[in-house]
């Protein structure tokens, strides 16, 4: 979301917050992990390792190597030493009763990031995936340890029915300039962020314009196994159908206008046919100025 606020000067300044899925969240080896939060904070903290693509850069596995030696935790879960100072941090602040939203403020507020990261919920809604077999195993094992290679029947927020949405979600959502969503897993992530009751009501009633950037460019995922989610929902993995899986507002959806990669412009007159503006772009984000290009063409797709 992007809200603007009076800067004394006649004008004003921008400001960003990023309401961050928290399906992912897990607890492991006694410390709280919230994958997503971390990864964000690192990335634009400047600390993340490009490299590897998860983690902080100069990071050790002492400690991992140690927990294997002990039998503790997941052996093919590896976390780094530095990345473990931030679940140590969390887990403490967490059990001297912080809220999850009360925890990523403070840790967060060690470097200038630039956006307010605000979890989706303080509540523990884990993302668990059901497989062919029946078997239900927690996302992180699908994800990491199997790579998604394990047909996927079915994914359930745990507690998502009773969750709430942290405090300032829904105010960033009502009073933002533009809402834009970005080009995550449309159903583990956003899915798991718009399942939250009360989030996608107050998406659809904010006034202000709603914009998405597609996951997919040129029938293939941009990151990840997202291909895999689409295909257990029954979405296939193509611009298009991922925008008609959000819907139009105008239709009981969500979308406003929807960017499309240059490699998928033949697509849009099927998104335009859904009620979503279509706009195509360059959707590779390869750099920071092929980023900001990315971050100038959703706001004017706003407009």
């Amino acid at each position: 979301m992007r809200e603007a606020y009076p800067d004394g000067s006649g004008g004003s300044t921008a400001s960003i917050t990023a309401v961050v899925n928290t399906g992912d969240d897990m607890w492991l080896s006694g410390v709280r992990i919230a994958p997503d939060l971390d990864t964000i904070m690192y990335t634009l903290a400047g600390e993340s390792d490009e490299v590897r693509g998860w983690g902080r850069i100069g990071e050790t596995e002492r400690v991992s190597g140690e927990l294997r030696a002990y039998g503790v935790g997941w052996p093919w879960f590896t976390l780094g030493d530095l990345d473990l100072g931030t679940h140590l941090a969390r887990t403490s602040m967490l059990r001297d009763g912080l809220t999850l939203a009360e925890a990523t403020d403070r840790i967060t507020s060690r470097w200038p990031l630039g956006v307010s990261l605000i979890p989706a919920t303080n509540d523990q809604v884990e993302t668990h995936v059901v497989v062919e077999d029946g078997t239900s195993m927690h996302f992180q094992e699908w994800w990491t340890r199997h790579r998604a290679s394990l047909a996927a029947r079915a994914f359930v927020q745990q507690n998502v029915d009773s969750a709430v949405p942290a405090p300032g979600v829904l105010d960033a959502i009502a009073s933002a300039d533009v809402v834009l969503f970005a080009p995550s897993n449309p159903v583990v992530s956003i899915g798991t962020i718009l399942g939250i009751p009360g989030i996608r009501d107050a998406v659809r009633a904010t006034s202000a314009p709603v914009v998405g950037v597609s996951p997919v460019i040129g029938g293939a995922v941009v990151r990840g196994m997202a291909d895999a989610c689409l295909e257990a929902i029954g979405v296939a993995t193509a611009g298009d159908a991922v925008a008609a899986h959000y819907g139009s507002r105008a239709s009981e959806g969500i979308l406003d206008a929807w960017l499309l990669a240059e490699e998928d412009a033949a697509l849009s007159d099927a998104v335009e046919a859904a009620g979503i503006r279509a706009s195509v772009v360059p959707l590779w984000m390869r750099d920071i100025p092929t980023s900001a290009a990315l971050a100038a063409a959703a706001l004017a797709a706003a407009t």
